[in-house]
């Protein structure tokens, strides 16, 4: 009896807790599109509105600071702002300009040793009044550093105690509690985080004009990226150099044959002494000179055979770039291959680059 009670209010709990997880799964209401739409246009009309009043002589000046700074830009901030500081930290860097990311609790405790005389520190707050970089600010400034505050209010504390001040204007935050007032004192700063983020992205677009940053220059910081390996690899990083197909053009097409069959891009590379490129060998040359010559063809050396009704095959150099041997590799026709020759105009060849060697590289 006290198991069958104990099952009971077993399935009674359980009943219970089923029906409350359901009535929690109802809870949520559906979202049309037009109520996405709706926040996406909200969103739109804060950005145009904070376009409208940006001080862009502030941002020209802070430029300016920037360009003449003979030390290292370190941005720092907390919460949000924090994660936004340290990735305009990271886009600086990846262009050209000396920056370090500041953690402001880590700075109280040892790591403003990275603060020197003609270094700029950038602090970055909303609101101005961000306590940890408000007892940041005077240590930073007696250690050399020159104090920027990127906030929304010119009249916070931050901003009257920095060098300098750039209001970053919040002209409204999109919630999903909206005040009598019109705009929420209680919502995340889902709109003001992005402004944030297009100013740091833009500062870096004119530093890199100003400072006329190639883009060979910008893929140096950048080689394990795809713009990287596109603007630094060369053919002779990406190649195969070793175990190549080759062939002599004196061998009996009937051996090639079995040469051909183990060859990893079903060809053969047909080099004479001086291991000149005179041709390549494929299953495509034998079976178009079996449709035009018959059974004659098992008397045919790799040079009769070779380059059969077509011409010399698509090539490229050592010294070429490695994103254009791809682009060759794909027209005007695909090919799987393309044989790599000195670039001295004597054909001797090096290696062979192919699909694989690309892949392989990033490419």
């Amino acid at each position: 009896r006290k198991l069958k009670k104990k099952e009971e209010m077993l399935s009674k709990r359980g009943g219970s807790a089923n029906a409350a997880a359901a009535k929690k799964q109802k809870t949520h209401q559906q979202v049309s599109e037009a109520a996405i739409k709706g926040l996406f246009e909200q969103q739109k009309i804060y950005v145009n509105s904070f376009f409208a009043s940006l001080p862009y002589a502030e941002l020209s000046t802070l430029v300016e600071k920037f360009l003449s700074c003979r030390g290292s830009i370190l941005f720092t901030g907390v919460g949000k702002s924090g994660f936004i500081a340290r990735k305009i930290n990271q886009t600086l860097v990846s262009t050209g300009t000396p920056a370090i990311w500041l953690a402001p609790v880590d700075a109280l405790h040892g790591d403003i040793g990275l603060v020197g005389h003609g270094d700029i520190v950038v602090m970055l707050s909303k609101s101005g009044t961000t306590g940890e970089l408000q007892t940041l600010l005077p240590y930073a400034r007696a250690k050399g550093g020159y104090i920027v505050s990127v906030t929304a209010d010119p009249t916070s504390a931050l901003a009257k105690a920095a060098d300098m001040h750039v209001t970053l204007p919040s002209t409204g935050e999109l919630s999903a509690w909206q005040e009598a007032s019109g705009e929420s004192r209680s919502s995340p700063p889902v709109t003001y985080t992005a402004l944030q983020m297009l100013f740091g992205d833009t500062l870096a677009v004119a530093l890199m004009q100003a400072r006329g940053l190639s883009k060979e220059a910008y893929a140096m910081n950048h080689p394990a990226g795809r713009i990287g390996k596109r603007l630094v690899l060369r053919v002779t990083d990406v190649m195969v150099k070793t175990t190549l197909p080759i062939v002599k053009p004196g061998e009996p097409g009937i051996q090639a044959l079995v040469m051909l069959a183990g060859s990893s891009n079903c060809v053969l590379l047909v080099v004479d002494e001086s291991n000149r490129l005179l041709g390549t060998f494929e299953d495509a040359d034998l079976r178009r000179a079996l449709t035009e010559k018959g059974k004659e063809v098992t008397n045919y050396s790799v040079m009769e055979l070779m380059n059969f009704n077509k011409g010399f095959p698509r090539t490229c150099t050592e010294d070429q770039m490695a994103f254009d041997a791809s682009l060759l590799l794909d027209n005007p026709t695909p090919v799987s291959f393309l044989p790599v020759l000195s670039a001295d105009g004597k054909k001797t060849l090096q290696g062979m680059v192919t699909i694989q060697s690309l892949k392989e590289a990033g490419l």
